[in-house]
């Protein structure tokens, strides 16, 4: 009996035990399952990549560049392929730098430099230069010719006529990063400062050239007046001299008799009573 009672529980705590164990294999199957589709659905997903308007994709496969793409949507390996993007629009990239001027003056530039790259060159840039190329390559080959280039220029003309260095400055970078494979569309040098004590130098020297120019003024003025004072001089003593030329005694005379004529046209038929000093020249009796 005793025995008996044993196996029976026995037996009962054996068919629970494998009830449980059925019931836990449920309901790990139950939970696993969700997880195996979602995790095909995530890999169905990341098999995708899509390439927006403007911008070029390079595909390497565990390191390995296999392709550049344009917009639109690819199949990619997930996992074992990465997606690298470009942008092939017009880029802008700001430089600031300091530089020396032929006369040794400190002068500081922000430039503006729009760029951008070609779809067909963008698996060579990725290759030599890296995505980051502006860093590595257009902002340290810009700034070292910038100062090559302002070495060339002395500070006053720089100030007075920026737009050579600005050409010159466009002309060379354009070339020297095409030879990169990085098309340059313009550079700007949208600010540009001296030190202060220079531009107070500046300022003295623009304000001391007015004066000068304006005490030159004042001399040519000066000159001009003393032309035309001696210029009159000579013009009424050269008429005074024909005048005296023009007087003969013939003329004399004729002035004479003009004189006299004149006298008797204005006497009254009067002869005067005195003459000289209060002594009766004629005495008339008057009736």
């Amino acid at each position: 009996m005793e025995n008996s009672f044993y196996e029976d529980m026995r037996r009962m705590f054996g068919e629970i035990a494998a009830k449980g164990g059925s019931m836990e294999k449920d309901l790990m199957g139950k939970m696993l399952a969700p997880l195996v589709v979602l995790g095909v659905v995530l890999a169905g997903f990341m098999s995708f990549f899509i390439v927006s308007p403007g911008e070029v994709a390079i595909k390497t496969r565990l390191g390995a560049i296999v392709d550049s793409y344009s917009e639109g949507l690819h199949f990619k390996l997930p996992l074992i392929e990465t997606i690298t993007r470009f942008p092939i629009q017009i880029q802008r990239a700001d430089i600031r730098t300091q530089a020396f001027s032929k006369d040794l003056q400190t002068m500081t530039s922000h430039l503006v430099i729009n760029h951008r790259i070609q779809k067909q060159t963008a698996v060579s840039i990725y290759r030599n230069l890296g995505k980051d190329y502006v860093a590595s390559v257009v902002d340290p080959m810009t700034q070292e010719m910038f100062k090559a280039i302002a070495a060339k220029y002395s500070a006053d003309s720089i100030i007075a006529n920026r737009a050579a260095l600005v050409e010159e400055l466009n002309a060379v970078v354009k070339q020297k990063l095409l030879e990169k494979e990085i098309v340059v569309t313009d550079i700007s040098v949208v600010d540009l400062d001296f030190t202060d004590q220079f531009l107070k130098a500046v300022e003295d020297k623009q304000v001391a050239e007015q004066q000068a120019k304006m005490s030159e003024k004042l001399v040519e003025k000066a000159k001009k007046d003393a032309e035309q004072t001696i210029a009159k001089a000579r013009a009424e003593a050269e008429s005074l001299k024909m005048q005296r030329e023009a007087v003969t005694p013939s003329l004399i005379e004729l002035r004479k008799v003009e004189a006299q004529i004149k006298a008797i046209e204005k006497w009254n038929g009067v002869l005067p009573g005195y003459v000289g000093g209060g002594v009766p020249f004629v005495s008339i009796d008057k009736k």
